[in-house]
C-alpha cells in the first residue's frame, strides 16, 4: 500500500519470514475462483485462528488485501493486544512468560503485518480510516478479505459474525454508484483447501440495519453449507481452545461447557 513507509531492511525480513512460513506451512489450494465477480468483492471467511491470515497472504491472488488488527501493525500496541487476544486465558503460572513473549514478538509482528497486503482495522473512532482505505482499494480493482467472527459460538463451523463490516458497501456505493458483492469462503486447513462460494450483492435501497442482517446471515449460512458438504474433517475454530474440543464438519451438536485452557 502506498501509504506504508517500508525500509529495505524491513522488507528483507518480511520476505525471509514469508518464505519460512510458506516452506513449513505447505500448500493450500483455492477452489471456486470463478465465483469472484469480475470487478471486485469483499471475501468473507472463517478465521481458523492464524490459518486464515496465513492462507490469505500466501495463497490468495496478489490483488487481495486483508483486514488486519491495526494494533498488530503498531510496534507500541502489539504487546498489549497480542497478550490479551492470544494468551490472557493461559494458565496463571504461564502468563508472565507470555507477557514477556508479547514484547519479544512486537518488532517482528509489526514488520510482518506492515509489509503484507493488509489494511489496518480498528474498533474505535479510527474505523473510519479502515473504511476509507477499503473503499479506495476496492475502487482500483482490489478484492478485500475479512474475518468477521467474534467470541460468540454459532455452530460447529463458525462463531457469530460482527456485522458492521458490511457498512463498507454503503460507502462504496456512495462513492462509485456500484453495488458491492460479498463472497463467502470456507478455509479447511485439514483438507489444505479454501472454497469460494457464490456471492450476495448489497442493496442500497434497503435499510442498512436490514442489509447487515441479510448479508451476514447469507454468508454465515453459505460458509456452513460449504463446510458440511465436504468430506469429514476437523474444523479449526475461531478461539484458541484445546484440540479435544474441536468439532468436525459433520457434528451437529455443540460441545457443552467448552473451555479455553485447563
Amino acid at each position: 500500500m502506498s501509504e506504508k513507509k517500508i525500509s529495505w531492511f524491513s522488507r528483507c525480513v518480511f520476505k525471509a519470514a514469508r518464505w519460512l512460513v510458506r516452506s513449513f506451512y505447505g500448500k493450500c489450494e483455492v477452489e471456486g475462483l470463478e465465483n469472484l465477480p469480475k470487478e471486485n468483492a469483499v471475501i468473507v471467511a472463517n478465521h481458523t485462528q492464524m490459518n486464515g491470515p496465513i492462507c490469505g497472504e500466501l495463497f490468495m491472488p496478489d490483488n487481495c488485501y486483508i483486514w488486519c488488527a491495526g494494533q498488530m501493525m503498531n510496534l507500541k500496541e502489539v504487546p498489549q493486544y497480542a497478550y490479551t487476544d492470544f494468551w490472557s486465558q493461559k494458565p496463571k503460572w504461564t502468563r508472565p512468560f507470555f507477557k514477556l513473549l508479547s514484547y519479544i514478538i512486537a518488532p517482528l509482528a509489526s514488520c510482518i503485518f506492515n509489509n503484507a497486503r493488509t489494511i489496518a482495522v480498528y474498533r474505535d473512532s479510527r474505523i473510519i480510516s479502515t473504511f476509507r482505505e477499503t473503499v479506495k482499494m476496492l475502487s482500483v480493482g482490489r478484492n478485500i478479505l475479512v474475518f468477521p467472527e467474534k467470541d460468540e459460538k454459532h455452530n460447529n463451523i463458525l462463531y457469530k459474525f460482527q456485522e458492521n463490516f458490511i457498512d463498507v458497501a454503503k460507502l462504496y456505493y456512495k462513492k462509485t454508484g456500484t453495488p458491492l458483492t460479498f463472497v463467502p469462503m470456507y478455509i479447511a486447513p485439514a483438507l489444505r483447501k479454501m472454497y469460494i462460494g457464490k456471492g450476495i450483492t448489497f442493496d442500497s435501497n434497503n435499510d442498512i440495519a436490514d442489509e447487515r442482517c441479510r448479508i451476514a446471515d447469507y454468508l454465515s449460512d453459505e460458509i456452513t453449507t460449504i463446510a458440511r458438504d465436504l468430506p469429514r474433517h476437523t474444523v479449526v475454530p475461531y478461539r484458541n481452545i484445546k484440540k479435544k474440543y474441536y468439532l468436525t464438519n459433520k457434528d451437529v451438536t455443540e460441545v457443552p461447557n467448552e473451555k479455553t485452557y485447563g
